[in-house]
């Protein structure tokens, strides 16, 4: 395992270790043990707790922006995402909005928290042909906290939703109907 292998392997590692222990169980042993590395592979790419979950946030957003960018952009393709997000990989989306959360404690990761909000901005706004999603920055922050919102509500469900109950909402916040 080399470079760029070893740090995703560390990343995706930090990812399951806040998924299972929450932020307080992230401490480069713990992720060294998750990836399967030795612990000082963990202090060599990433010397502080704080550049360790600076990266992992940034590069799940990142993560998550690219699947986003392959879904379509319809309001059944997104309802589908969100329902995915929250049903199948539940515990990566879990783990995800924790580091998101932490930001507003820890202001070094908010760069690192902001990034989805603006990769699905771009997203959105760059999609070609009939809009998929509103171009007024006002609409546009509406449908991000509407999605944030829909991730929030089906982490805390009992049960997760289902992508057939999600359109209605995804599509009334995308096109407003």
């Amino acid at each position: 395992m080399r470079g760029e292998q070893r740090r995703r392997a560390i990343l995706e590692a930090t990812l399951r270790v806040v998924a299972r222990d929450g932020v307080a169980g992230v401490s480069h042993r713990s992720v060294a043990r998750e990836a399967g590395v030795p612990p000082s592979s963990a202090t060599y790419y990433y010397a502080t707790l704080d550049d360790l979950l600076v990266a992992t946030l940034t590069w799940s957003a990142d993560e998550m922006a690219a699947n986003f960018r392959d879904v379509g952009l319809r309001p059944a393709a997104v309802a589908g995402f969100v329902a995915d997000a929250v049903g199948a990989h539940r515990e990566r989306t879990l783990a995800e909005y924790e580091l998101y959360l932490l930001a507003a404690r820890r202001p070094e990761l908010r760069p690192a928290a902001r990034r989805w909000s603006e990769v699905l901005s771009e997203v959105l706004s760059e999609s070609p042909g009939e809009p998929v999603g509103p171009r007024d920055p006002v609409a546009l922050r509406a449908v991000l906290a509407g999605l944030d919102g829909l991730l929030i509500q089906g982490l805390i469900a009992d049960f997760p939703p289902m992508a057939d109950d999600l359109e209605p909402v995804v599509s009334l916040l995308m096109h407003g109907r």
